[in-house]
């Protein structure tokens, strides 16, 4: 099969992941690129491909991913496949990601959600909010018990608010119709659930 017969899937390639990479299709008869799709990289078609010194073992099939270093400093994580022909290696797909703008992303996230060392939470704002106490109350409660709110079965309902309620979370004004929003239940069914608990419990 030529290899012409590869453009459409480096040109799919290119275009699934505009414009975050770039496809090179390398001839190993000729060593020259044979087509590039989006070349960020600046090479261009028929320019030596330089890959004589990689050995083609017959046990080779996919080289990577390794790390790259594109001319303008972008960071680029790359992946090659060999193409055979009879066994033989006739052609090297190479897909460069370019992850500079992920790796930013990443950062920045990390340090937009990061808390410093020691700053906790102000007692002053935090001591009276039994939102903020019933809502760590859950999170921890359906971490802890390897479920989702909405997965939340009656048997597990039933406990939670029971668990809830000795832990003083239905003190504060109106806390019923806050926990009916965050176990995303109606208010009914949380007096129902309390009531339940209070009957287990005598």
């Amino acid at each position: 099969m030529p290899l012409s017969a590869y453009y459409p899937l480096c040109d799919a390639i290119a275009l699934l992941l505009q414009p975050q990479a770039e496809v090179v299709l390398h001839d190993l008869a000729t060593e020259t690129v044979a087509h590039i799709a989006n070349p960020f990289s600046h090479r261009e078609v028929g320019e030596p491909s330089l890959l004589h010194e990689i050995d083609f073992r017959p046990d080779v099939a996919l080289m990577g991913p390794y790390e790259k270093v594109n001319f303008d400093g972008r960071r680029l994580k790359s992946v090659s496949a060999v193409l055979r022909e009879d066994g033989r290696a006739v052609g090297v797909i190479c897909i460069n990601l370019d992850v500079t703008h992920l790796q930013s992303a990443i950062e920045l996230l990390t340090a937009l959600t990061r808390v410093p060392p020691g700053a906790g939470q102000p007692a002053v704002l935090f001591q009276e909010d039994w939102h903020e106490r019933i809502n760590q109350y859950v999170h921890a409660w359906t971490a802890r018990n390897g479920v989702v709110i909405t997965d939340l079965s009656r048997a597990q309902k039933l406990q939670l608010v029971g668990e809830l309620a000795a832990d003083g979370a239905f003190g504060g004004k109106h806390a019923a119709a806050y926990v009916s929003r965050v176990l995303q239940m109606s208010r009914a069914s949380v007096y129902n659930y309390l009531r339940a608990a209070k009957g287990e419990e005598g």
